[in-house]
């Protein structure tokens, strides 16, 4: 009797023989890419997640003790309630829910693997993945991408970056109290990590490009920051851009004028980017100024026959338009017309 290759060590995770021919593989375990795991399951659907990181990463990078904006029934998906007492989940909670919601369909996890190609061949799909345990070959009948990008931050590009005290990515207040910490960037992020610091006893310097936050910051965190600005308890440097980072200090451009500004610590928070490089290598035609993958949006099938993008991914570079509560939308999609396709 042959010995199948177990994809995945943990309890969560079901056994799927290699050689099987999966019919949909979905590249994330995101919320997206759970939504559509959980509705091929319920559609009689053979399904895999597969995702580089562990179950719902993006969520884990979050701050730690965020509160969602968005109420939870908004969060729902595949028909599992989301029961908790208060209206606006908490990062914690979230990720109890969507694990919850993989052991409620019993999905099929590949964690900690990465796809490095997915390939047409024939009438099947070839997913060349990297994982702990080596390269691997997958095959399926049709792909969904939904890995977002969370895990793609921007890059100032500037001599200094990767400095141990420099950082992409925040956690929590607490290490930072009575420090000065610079934020970059004049974002949502920016604008509610600066709030943050300040409120837990750090001198904050908020530092941006442009002449004022940005248009895009939600209205009510906005005044917020904007008041703080004004009574001096942030300090704010429009129209600066960062040059480098030295040993705990800033080299600036203001206004034409190059400055310092020392620092105990510094956030760049300056967005994020879809992993257009993989779209492209997946075959997928990608507009070079959006970064808006060719898809139909009634299928979110892309110019390659089979292979879907969904979530944020259809967004490109305007990383506002697409959240959690409308990219739900796609897994009835994508799942509806592989059926179709499939003549199931």
């Amino acid at each position: 009797m042959a010995r199948s290759i177990i994809c995945t060590d943990w309890t969560l995770e079901r056994a799927v023989p290699m050689t099987e021919v999966i019919d949909l593989l979905v590249v994330g375990a995101g919320p997206t890419g759970i939504a559509i795991g959980a509705e091929a399951t319920r559609a009689g659907l053979s399904t895999l997640l597969v995702d580089r990181g562990p179950l719902a990463a993006n969520l884990l990078d979050f701050p730690t003790f965020m509160e969602f904006f968005t109420t939870r029934d908004l969060l729902e998906i595949a028909d599992v309630p989301f029961t908790i007492p208060r209206a606006k989940p908490d990062r914690r909670e979230a990720l109890a829910y969507y694990a919850s919601v993989v052991a409620r369909y019993d999905l099929p996890l590949a964690l900690h693997e990465e796809v490095l190609e997915v390939r047409g061949e024939g009438d099947t799909f070839v997913v060349t993945t990297d994982s702990r345990h080596g390269h691997r070959e997958r095959r399926a009948h049709a792909v969904a991408l939904a890995t977002g990008y969370f895990h793609n931050q921007r890059r100032l590009g500037v001599p200094g970056e990767e400095a141990d005290w420099v950082h992409h990515r925040y956690r929590e207040p607490a290490r930072h109290v009575r420090e000065r910490v610079a934020v970059i960037g004049g974002g949502n992020s920016a604008g509610e990590v600066a709030l943050d610091l300040w409120r837990a006893g750090a001198e904050v310097a908020l530092i941006h490009r442009g002449a004022e936050l940005k248009r895009t910051v939600k209205y009510w965190l906005k005044p917020d920051v904007e008041n703080r600005i004004a009574e001096g308890s942030i300090e704010a440097l429009f129209e600066t851009v960062v040059t480098g980072f030295g040993d705990r200090e800033l080299a600036l451009s203001r206004r034409g004028e190059s400055v310092e500004l020392t620092a105990d610590a510094a956030y760049v928070l300056i967005g994020y980017e879809p992993d257009v490089a993989f779209q492209r290598r997946c075959g997928i035609e990608v507009d070079a100024e959006t970064l808006v993958p060719t898809f139909d949006p009634e299928t979110c099938e892309t110019n390659v026959p089979g292979l879907y993008v969904t979530g944020t991914l259809q967004a490109g570079r305007d990383t506002g338009k697409i959240f959690i509560e409308n990219s739900r939308e796609h897994a009835p999609k994508v799942v509806g017309h592989l059926r179709r396709r499939l003549g199931r």
